[in-house]
């Protein structure tokens, strides 16, 4: 039995979507809060249990029987996400899992300027400290993020955003294909892997061009003081924590954390990896 947490999420869909073109549905379970959201898998003949990272005693009948496990981050922030992934790592090595998988990031670093790296780089840590088979999937920036900083641009004219650097956005179903493959297929990726990335790499300045050029309307590139930024998204809305969280990624990506590409992604899903520009169209399209 092979079981992915997190299945009803952006990326957990599609890992089980993946997964099932390779191994057949009655070895496969998924672990999610909400099993109703999780309908559409039991009637492909999935497994489905109800399992939360910050319960234990549902993981373990969520994860029973289970040979292989993925841990699919989940959306919780600070300390409380090392705890919740600890947790989850715990009790797939309970259940006797042969090898857990991890989806991490490619800036995993306990010196990053953007906390979740040190989510991931603590939850590394930790998973290679058990002494059991793993892999932690150092998965790209994943570009799907760009809506949040492209939105007001398309209306306005102006991408508004504190300084930034290249980052090599990395499409969602192609990681999801990364983990899929790495799940079935024994021994295709073990320990921490390369950064799985696509690519290219873009700043903002370079996303406003090719936006200009996909809309055929001029959008200008507009470098926003950090503080100033700051207190713009909270008047607007955005929780503190929220912003502080999002500066985060810009102070990061200008230190260069973000601008690393790596063959192997590309190499493991035998085909060139989903570009930046098509993330863009979808994006700008459904503005």
């Amino acid at each position: 039995m092979i079981v992915i947490t997190g299945a009803t999420g952006q990326l957990g869909s599609r890992i089980v979507d993946r997964l099932l073109e390779r191994v057949p549905a009655d070895t496969v379970g998924v672990s999610v809060r909400d099993v109703a959201k999780a309908a559409g898998l039991a009637e492909r003949g999935v497994r489905v249990r109800a399992g939360d990272f910050t319960d234990p005693t549902t993981l373990r009948y969520a994860f029973e029987g289970a040979r292989k496990i993925l841990v699919v981050s989940p959306a919780i922030r600070g300390g409380a996400a090392v705890t919740a992934n600890r947790t989850a790592i715990d009790a797939a090595h309970a259940a006797g899992a042969e090898r857990v998988l991890y989806t991490s990031h490619q800036a995993a670093s306990k010196d990053s300027l953007f906390p979740a790296q040190l989510t991931h780089a603590e939850t590394e840590e930790y998973l290679a400290g058990l002494g059991l088979p793993f892999t932690a999937l150092r998965n790209g920036f994943y570009a799907s993020t760009l809506s949040l900083s492209i939105g007001a641009a398309l209306e306005t004219g102006q991408l508004v955003a504190p300084a930034d650097g290249p980052v090599s956005w990395t499409a969602h179903a192609d990681l999801a294909e990364a983990a899929a493959i790495a799940i079935a297929e024994d021994g295709a990726l073990d320990g921490v892997t390369a950064p799985l990335t696509a690519p290219e790499m873009l700043d903002l300045a370079a996303v406003a061009d090719v936006l200009t050029d996909i809309t055929g309307r001029t959008i200008r590139r507009v470098v926003a003081d950090d503080e100033e930024w700051r207190a713009a998204a909270i008047a607007q809305g955005m929780p503190a924590e929220a912003a502080d969280f999002t500066l985060g990624i810009y102070r990061a990506a200008r230190r260069g954390e973000f601008a690393v590409t790596d063959p192997t992604l590309e190499t493991l899903i035998g085909r060139r990896p989903t570009s930046a520009r098509s993330v863009l169209e979808g994006i700008a399209s459904q503005a």
